[in-house]
């Protein structure tokens, strides 16, 4: 691992354990606030204690380093920017459904240079800084390198995707109805979970119409150092292109004219 982003990837661990322990007591709370935001989206009192647990430790830690987060304002300027989303999948921790996971990425610039998803209610994390390749397990002391898969062919391939309410909204039914009948099989395991089960080799395409920079930066590092490759669906690459494209690499470019055959 580049001795450059060491400190930063275990801190985020640091800060990963601390969230943890707030958000599996909350999970299945039966005092657990829940409020409709003004895009009606979900948020609980749970998703906005998380993200106070990470900003105040990045004031102590890192101070000179902004932070970006999804329910509280940016704070600080600079090249390193954090970004959170304390409760990825909010929906599915408000009716018990254990997956949902904190998202912690660090950017320079516009590159995501450490990444690390924190699923505690699966007792796993999965976690990746440049260079450095990508891990999963439940801590830095008991990990795994992952690896993309070698899939080749669309045909023998399992995709996972987001709600398709969310594909007729964004005008995108068509490309992932064609997509949907040309694999081997699809599943919707939804947020975090289907763009990791890409990155350890499990799943070999995923894909989400519309998405936040929180949503996606964390998962960055993880597909891209695992092999795979990680763009909008209009083939932007990285977190910033409004919409997440995750494959094996391998089925990208071919995944790509399906779900936008427009020319780019």
């Amino acid at each position: 691992m580049p001795q450059r982003y060491d400190d930063d990837l275990r801190l985020a661990h640091v800060i990963a354990d601390q969230v943890d322990a707030l958000t599996l007591e909350r999970f299945h709370a039966q005092d657990l606030r829940v409020e409709t935001k003004p895009d009606l989206t979900p948020v609980t009192d749970a998703d906005r204690a998380a993200e106070e647990i990470v900003r105040s430790q990045l004031a102590r830690t890192r101070p000179r380093d902004a932070v970006h987060g999804e329910e509280m304002a940016d704070t600080g300027h600079g090249p390193r920017r954090w970004v959170i989303d304390p409760i990825d999948g909010t929906k599915n921790f408000v009716r018990g459904v254990p997956v949902w996971a904190t998202l912690l990425a660090l950017m320079d610039g516009d590159e995501v240079v450490v990444g690390l998803v924190s699923a505690p209610a699966l007792h796993r994390r999965w976690w990746a800084a440049t260079g450095s390749g990508a891990w999963t397990g439940r801590a830095l002391s008991a990990a795994e390198r992952i690896h993309v898969s070698a899939v080749d062919r669309l045909e023998d391939a399992s995709f996972s995707y987001s709600e398709i309410g969310e594909w007729e909204d964004a005008g995108r039914l068509g490309g992932f109805l064609d997509l949907s009948r040309r694999v081997w099989r699809t599943r919707a395991y939804g947020d975090f979970w289907s763009h990791v089960l890409v990155a350890e080799g499990a799943v070999d395409v995923s894909a989400e119409p519309q998405l936040a920079l929180h949503d996606m930066a964390a998962l960055v590092p993880v597909v891209t150092e695992a092999g795979g490759r990680f763009t909008s669906i209009r083939g932007v690459p990285g977190p910033l292109g409004g919409s997440a494209l995750v494959t094996n690499g391998l089925l990208h470019d071919e995944v790509l004219e399906i779900l936008d055959p427009l020319p780019r």
